[in-house]
Parts: structure tokens; sequence; C-alpha cells
């Protein structure tokens, strides 16, 4: 088996997301990685790949390495899951703040990224309202009814007020739900699936990660404001950053998604 260019032997099916077939496999050098493939457009792995580079930082969390990236398919270093525990949790707390702590130049990334099986538009922006609205809630108000629709363009237009004090674009992974957080059996957590890092409010990957819920999640976010202490009213703008997530929801699954994200919008209004 070949992929991104890599011969892979004893490749071993394992559990690889809903998008991608996966494996564990090792290289014709005798190192073990993980391996994943689809029939995806060009440059989907290689967003990834970018992503797990540019979430990088020195104290940040840890991330496999990149062994190769095509548009066939993405190799890393392999990763030993392990059992969730409260310091670990802790841990990756202050990790995730530094990481953000590390900022972007502006809002957005430089290419364009990928969220689920999504594309994910991004551009260069100089405040996060405006990016907010023109690249995470418009691109994805096609799915929504009339109605649903008008609830959350309410929200768009208030998107100022909402907002909450400024902020500088922090160093996001952009699709922090708990399934993107591998509980490594050396006792840390690593992020992968990184397609959707980009300059974004911090507050959104905490938002993304509440809403799916993650081990020892309260110790996470604790760590976290210990070490990069949240703005006043963080928590009543938990919706407002979970908007994006259920619109793209909305948009890969339906059902009833988009009368959440309308909910949602309505609650903000």
């Amino acid at each position: 088996m070949r992929i991104a260019g890599v011969e892979l032997v004893d490749a071993r099916p394992v559990a690889g997301g809903d998008i991608c077939t996966a494996y564990r496999a090792v290289t014709v050098e005798g190192d073990v990685v993980f391996a994943k493939t689809h029939a995806s457009p060009p440059g989907f792995f290689v967003a990834e790949a970018d992503g797990l580079e540019l979430l990088r930082v020195p104290g940040g969390p840890s991330l496999p390495s990149v062994v190769a990236a095509g548009d066939d398919g993405l190799v890393l270093s392999w990763v030993e899951a392990g059992p969730p525990s409260a310091e670990a949790a802790r841990a990756f707390g202050s990790t995730l703040a530094r990481m953000h702590a590390a900022g972007m130049s502006s809002f957005g990334a430089v290419c364009e990224g990928y969220i689920g099986s999504l594309p994910l538009p991004n551009g260069s922006f100089d405040d996060w309202p405006t990016f907010y609205v023109e690249r995470r809630i418009q691109p994805y108000l096609e799915a929504l009814t009339p109605a649903q629709r008008l609830a959350v363009e309410a929200v768009c237009e208030r998107i100022e007020s909402l907002a909450g004090p400024p902020e500088s674009p922090a160093r996001l992974h952009g699709d922090l739900w708990s399934g993107n957080l591998l509980w490594g059996a050396d006792g840390q957590v690593w992020l992968v699936d990184a397609a959707a890092a980009h300059g974004g409010h911090r507050e959104t990957d905490l938002a993304m990660l509440q809403w799916f819920g993650a081990p020892h999640l309260e110790a996470i976010l604790a760590a976290y404001d210990e070490a990069f202490p949240l703005a006043a009213g963080w928590r009543d703008r938990v919706a407002l950053h979970q908007l994006h997530p259920m619109l793209v929801h909305a948009t890969l699954f339906g059902g009833g998604y988009g009368e959440r994200a309308a909910a949602t919008a309505r609650s903000l209004l």
C-alpha cells in the first residue's frame, strides 16, 4: 500500500472518523505510523498537514509529526491511545492557552481549510465580528429554512454588540470537538484533524469543546483560564461561538441542526 508517496506494510484498519479510511501501518524503514486516505478534493490532506504545522508552537499541545501529505492521503507519526485523566486535562488546558496566546497576524488564514468534508473559507480580516459573519456564518446559511435563516441573520446584524470585548487573533484549532482530542498513553492530550486551523477568537475553540463535551472538561477550562484568563462574560457568549458548528452540521446532516441553530440564534437576541 502506498499513501502520500509512502510505502506502507502491515496496514491494519483503525478508527479514523466518519470521512476517511484509516490504518495503523509500518513504513519500510520500520516506523509505526497512522495513515488515512479518502477520495477527497485536491488540497484536503495538505490543509490538515499545514494546520498541524500552524499549531505547533513552543509549549503548546502535543501534535503528531507529519510524515507525508498528498492529494490521496496523509501519513502521521503514530500516537498510542490511553485513558483520559484529570492530570492530562489540566496540562492540556494550559498548553491550549499557550497555543492560543501564540497569536496570528489576522483573523482567518492564508489558505482555505476544511471542516469535516466541507470547504472552510478563510481570508484575512482585521476584526473578528466581520470575519465570523462573512466566513463562518454566511457560507452555511443555505441549509436553513427562510424562518431559520432570518433568526441567524438577525444575530449577524447585532454581532458587534454580542461579540464581547475585542480580542487579538488567537491561533485556533478550529474544529475542537472531543473527537479531535487524542488522549495518549503517554499521559498527554494530542490534537488531531487540524484542517480548520486559523486565526480566530479563542472562545470559539472553547465553545466547540463544550458543545460536544470532553472528559474532565471543567479541569481543562479551569487550567486554561488560570493560564490565560478569559474576558468577563465568556460563558454567556458560548452560544454565539457554537452557531458556526451548528450550521456546519445542518449543512452536512440536516435533521434538527437547522432548528437548533435558529433557536440558539433567537436566544442571543
